[in-house]
């Protein structure tokens, strides 16, 4: 488990991180999200120990990372995948890493092979591409068998094929019963992959709740009703004080009013329905209505063309 209590950072007058208290429970994927510069990757190099907070604590089963006697065997952590000398081989870096923390050497093959770098592991690691390089961070974080692992951004330069199999990987170690904290930008993936959402802006916690309990809270949700007589359904629809908007002459998108509720109104006046359909926002839409006054870099929306033109 990873906890943070009161976990503050400030450099000069500007505050990073403020006040964070959470608990990153073991046997789970949660996510982290955030907009840039809201403090996800201070947070992170907080707890592995990278950074020192100004105030409060980052703990790991207990501990601060510091007083850890094994390290790389109670946590993993990919922060940055650029992070290795560029003439050492791939799998020089990783024997290194296991020597140094007194791992046999057949956890470098283990690991190399749950990655998919084992027939280009002697090549130098300067010469992988973005996605390799991200298959190597995950290699050293995995290779200490930990409990807890973290990962920043870890499918950046991956195709679609590598993001598939990171889901699956982050997924099967919280299964075992690991904690997983995953920071991403990536939302249609966050909504795949994640269990419980931590959602940050500006340093300050916004959200900490399972993702479907984050996508429920969005105003976006809402319901799709077709029928023949929708106009004397929505006039009673907006005597109930639900939010009606027609769509089209036999349409309505109702929102603050459940499903249930419609379908025994038209029954109760005697309108049939052709549809009658929950229409559930995205991860997506639900992080942009909870973190938009949280934007520290903004900029102007582009102007729109007509494609016709």
């Amino acid at each position: 488990m990873i906890t943070l209590r009161g976990l503050t950072k400030r450099y000069g007058d500007k505050t990073a991180v403020h006040d964070l208290t959470l608990d990153i429970a073991p046997g789970k994927v949660t996510g982290f999200l955030g907009p840039n510069g809201a403090g996800k990757s201070t947070t992170m190099r907080m707890v592995l120990g990278l950074d020192h907070p100004t105030a409060g604590r980052a703990l790991v089963g207990g501990r601060p990372y510091a007083d850890l006697r094994h390290p790389l065997r109670e946590v993993g952590a990919l922060l940055d995948a650029k992070a290795v000398h560029p003439g050492r081989p791939a799998r020089k870096h990783l024997l290194a890493m296991a020597r140094s923390n007194g791992l046999p050497e057949r956890r470098v093959e283990e690991v190399l092979a749950t990655v998919g770098l084992e027939s280009v592991a002697a090549r130098r690691a300067g010469s992988y591409s973005l996605g390799m390089g991200q298959r190597l961070g995950i290699a050293g974080a995995l290779l200490g068998d930990p409990a807890v692992l973290m990962f920043d951004e870890p499918v950046n330069g991956l195709d679609p094929d590598g993001v598939l199999w990171v889901r699956r990987l982050m997924r099967s170690l919280a299964a075992e019963g690991r904690t997983v904290f995953v920071s991403s930008h990536l939302m249609s993936e966050m909504q795949l992959t994640a269990d419980r959402l931590v959602v940050i802006g500006k340093g300050r916690l916004i959200a900490d709740a399972p993702v479907a309990e984050v996508i429920a809270g969005s105003s976006r949700n809402s319901v799709r009703v077709r029928s023949p007589h929708a106009a004397r359904l929505r006039t009673r629809l907006l005597a109930e004080h639900a939010e009606v908007t027609r769509i089209g002459e036999q349409e309505l998108r109702v929102t603050g009013t459940p499903l249930e509720r419609i379908g025994l109104i038209s029954h109760e006046i005697g309108v049939p329905l052709y549809e009658l359909s929950a229409q559930e926002a995205s991860l997506e839409e639900a992080y942009m209505e909870l973190t938009g006054t949280s934007v520290e870099y903004a900029a102007p929306a582009p102007p729109e063309h007509d494609a016709r033109a």
